[in-house]
């Protein structure tokens, strides 16, 4: 009985390890060749003339030397983070608070709800070519309500700030809808008899917001701040479109969209896969840092 059970969990094993195959495999085809292949080309002098047939650059590291020795990198780094951060803040409020409403018993409830989660339904592009229209200085609709209210127009394309808070605000309109669903999926899963503990024991709205609502929504919010972060970090659309390709004068680049320049209108593919690598140790240096710090904050809890 022992043998047929050790054969029978083998066959088991081998039919799942044949099952996983076709995945690992798609795996490998979409995502381990392509990193790879950007690790070789960022060693590599690879551009317009020599796609052909590029070579090892000597010294090995050469692009990445390049890349951390542009002065332009740290002012761009900068706007980066501050473009990820402003984005993710005001996702996580605005997608708190609305959740906020929509877990009351309100008329319409569903209709808002469907309402409110189009901007991230819609295709990307589509909203930000939308969202640029809008911006436009002479028969834009922003403009239009300005001057309704009294107003002056802004410049949104000439103007270095207004062109770089163009794309800001395309950007919070289109991902407050995802953490406003999952905000309002962790709220559902408060139990009721909670805020009445809370409420017999004296806690009014607010406090039992930040004492209550907050903690136990911490769980289902950090992995999406995370991911939030990392598609924030990365969204190359909406600054490229909304800012027509990072002007005025190359003023609202972001890190991803000063790659991808790089790459296709300056056709410096080594320099731009060392740029990029770049940016991927970045990424993961704050995804293990967000990590370690939600381990130590359980172990402390």
């Amino acid at each position: 009985m022992t043998g047929m059970s050790i054969s029978g969990k083998r066959r088991q094993a081998k039919l799942a390890a044949a099952f996983a195959l076709p995945a690992l495999a798609v795996m490998m085809a979409v995502v381990l060749y392509p990193f790879l292949y950007n690790v070789y080309l960022s060693v590599t002098d690879m551009g317009l003339y020599t796609w052909r047939d590029p070579s090892i650059q000597s010294p090995i590291w050469k692009n990445y030397t390049e890349v951390l020795s542009n002065p332009e990198l740290y002012g761009v780094f900068l706007k980066t983070v501050l473009w990820t951060g402003i984005n993710v803040f005001f996702h996580v409020a605005i997608g708190i608070f609305l959740a906020l409403i929509l877990n009351q018993n309100l008329p319409g409830r569903t209709l808002f709800r469907v309402l409110l989660i189009l901007p991230w339904a819609m295709p990307q592009y589509i909203s930000a070519l939308t969202w640029k229209g809008m911006f436009n200085y002479e028969w834009g609709a922003v403009n239009a309500l300005l001057g309704k209210i009294g107003l002056p127009a802004i410049a949104w394309s000439s103007d270095p700030f207004w062109a770089f808070m163009g794309p800001l605000i395309t950007n919070i309109w289109l991902g407050f809808p995802f953490m406003m669903i999952i905000a309002l999926g962790g709220l559902q899963s408060i139990p009721a008899s909670i805020y009445e503990s809370a409420e017999v024991d004296g806690a009014g709205p607010v406090r039992r917001f930040f004492s209550v609502t907050l903690p136990m929504l911490k769980p289902v919010l950090a992995p999406a701040v995370m991911l939030g972060t990392i598609w924030t970090f990365n969204n190359l659309n909406v600054i490229w479109l909304v800012s027509n390709g990072g002007e005025p004068g190359d003023r609202t680049h972001i890190l991803v969209s000063y790659v991808y320049k790089a790459a296709f209108t300056y056709y410096r593919y080594g320099y731009a896969a060392a740029f990029s690598m770049l940016i991927f140790l970045v990424l993961f240096g704050f995804v293990w840092a967000q990590n370690r710090l939600g381990k130590a904050s359980e172990v402390s809890w």
